[in-house]
């Protein structure tokens, strides 16, 4: 029994949509720049030959997630793009800085009913989350279904974004609210 076992956890291993540190055939890859741009162009959607997946960063649902140019994927990010309705569910274009503990969600459990377990209610309709060309996700920010973070944007770190922010803003907090618009600042 225990050899089945372990050879349908290898073949799941190499097959799996995801790449993180419990996936053992593919961790290792991210380690050396050669395998990891191997690994990451034939299991995601799109990935840059400029971008790296560092170790210990993780994906579900790779083969939804499109990686833009010139992107730095850091340790403890999470993006979980798994999604039966889509296509494509998370787009992160070119020169997006990500920091490391960066959480992205498309879906959410639901939650409508008192009288039935949570984990019994499924999920709300998966919703796509755009990062558009040159924003910044500081470290430890959580993105939620649906939201799309305008271009040359800043999230505070540690923010959790709820509703989508506009280009060139700076978004903070939990949940994350424009702050303002960047630019020069008065008096400095």
């Amino acid at each position: 029994m225990l050899i089945s076992d372990i050879i349908k956890k290898i073949r799941y291993h190499l097959v799996a949509d995801r790449i993180g540190p419990d996936m053992p055939f593919t961790h290792w890859r991210l380690h050396f720049r050669s395998t990891m741009l191997a690994t990451c162009r034939k299991r995601f959607r799109g990935f840059d030959e400029t971008s790296d997946f560092r170790p210990g960063a993780y994906a579900v649902g790779c083969s939804q997630i499109r990686i833009g140019a010139r992107v730095v994927v850091r340790p403890g990010c999470m993006f979980f793009g798994e999604s039966d309705t889509m296509d494509e569910t998370i787009v992160i274009e070119d020169d997006v800085m990500i920091g490391a503990g960066v959480h992205i969600y498309t879906n959410n459990h639901r939650f409508d009913r008192v009288d039935v377990p949570l984990v019994e209610q499924g999920y709300y309709p998966s919703a796509g989350v755009r990062l558009k060309r040159g924003c910044w996700i500081g470290a430890n920010s959580v993105l939620l279904p649906g939201v799309t973070v305008g271009e040359n944007s800043v999230i505070g770190a540690g923010s959790v974004v709820t509703r989508s922010v506009g280009d060139g803003m700076v978004a903070v907090g939990c949940p994350a609210r424009e702050i303002r618009k960047i630019g020069p600042r008065d008096g400095v």
